[in-house]
């Protein structure tokens, strides 16, 4: 029998397979946020004390605050996904409430995405599909839906960490010349593998064909591409964002593609999920996803068991595998 056993795990949302039968060896009771409560912060701190649960299995729509963290007995919250912004870890550690997520795990589905984004924005499938469907295809023609070429092209890499990382292991074989911007220089044999060079934001915007962005949300990255950041690219250039969707102002996005300042984009990602800006919605050289970068079989499947295992090492009073907050822990 676990140390986890007994332990009462608020599950605001369904997880994948095998991660609930995981909580069930755990001898762990799941007990499911409410059919038809709201996504505040008022009705998760509810469920907490109504279940008199120890632990939240939660996920990136959920907000995580202070009132919730507060609740006398939480001891962790379970983040299934890499990104954590719903989750105020600051008052996380005030609490003495350990917080987790899932690097690692997602990394080449992601990267994977971000690459068909880029494709499917620069070749305008979207819209050649929508084209179709619509009965307006009569037949070749030299000069429809005219796309800009991928192999050979510039990429410019906002952030190079693990999925900015893979993305420029993809675009090796596009034979694509990679530009890079990060806080943290990548070490020299890095830099020679991936055949990057790193350059200060505003070169990369000028000299990119395609930008991905692969930064954390943090003051000093909401609206990081804004109005003056996109005058600076190429009218033929496209945007891709699988990052953060606050990273990118919409509005400045949405005027900057009709107005032909940029070619196209292709968002995963967008500022207040799961609304768009209409003026995005009105676009058709924007490729819109619902936020599915990661969203294959295996990737999900590992992302709530390692989500899972988080958990019940927080449970049993151990430190869990990615911790966000060390100084939670005893020192």
């Amino acid at each position: 029998m676990s140390e986890a056993a007994g332990s009462r795990v608020l599950l605001m949302h369904p997880v994948l397979d095998p991660a609930p039968a995981l909580l069930e060896e755990a001898a762990c009771e799941a007990v499911p946020f409410p059919d038809g409560a709201p996504l505040t912060e008022a009705a998760i701190r509810e469920a907490v004390e109504v279940g008199g649960c120890q632990g939240i299995l939660s996920q990136v729509m959920d907000p995580i605050g202070d009132s919730v963290l507060s609740v006398p007995g939480l001891a962790i919250v379970a983040n299934v996904a890499v990104g954590f912004d719903n989750i105020d870890i600051p008052a996380a550690t005030r609490h003495g409430v350990m917080a987790t997520h899932t690097p690692g795990v997602l990394t080449d589905t992601t990267a994977d995405f971000a690459f068909a984004l880029m494709m499917a924005a620069a070749r305008r499938v979207a819209e050649g599909d929508r084209f179709l469907r619509a009965g307006r295809f009569g037949g070749w023609a030299i000069d429809m839906l005219l796309g800009q070429d991928v192999w050979g092209a510039t990429l410019g890499l906002v952030g190079v960490g693990r999925i900015g990382g893979a993305v420029a292991r993809r675009a090796r074989a596009f034979e694509m010349r990679i530009l890079y911007t990060d806080a943290v220089a990548l070490p020299p044999d890095v830099e020679r593998e991936l055949g990057a060079t790193r350059v200060d934001l505003d070169t990369l915007l000028r000299e990119a064909d395609f930008v991905s962005l692969h930064v954390p949300l943090s003051p000093d990255t909401r609206h990081l591409i804004s109005g003056p950041q996109l005058a600076r690219m190429k009218p033929t250039a496209v945007l891709v964002n699988t990052s953060r969707g606050p990273v990118v102002d919409e509005a400045a996005l949405a005027a900057a593609l009709r107005d032909g300042q940029l070619f196209a984009a292709g968002l995963d990602v967008f500022e207040r999920e799961p609304d768009v800006h209409p003026d995005l919605l009105a676009l058709d050289n924007v490729v819109l996803a619902p936020h599915i970068a990661s969203g294959s079989v295996r990737t999900r499947s590992e992302m709530s068991v390692l989500a899972v295992r988080n958990l019940l090492a927080g449970l049993r009073g151990e430190r869990p595998p990615n911790l966000l907050n060390p100084d939670v822990l005893p020192r």
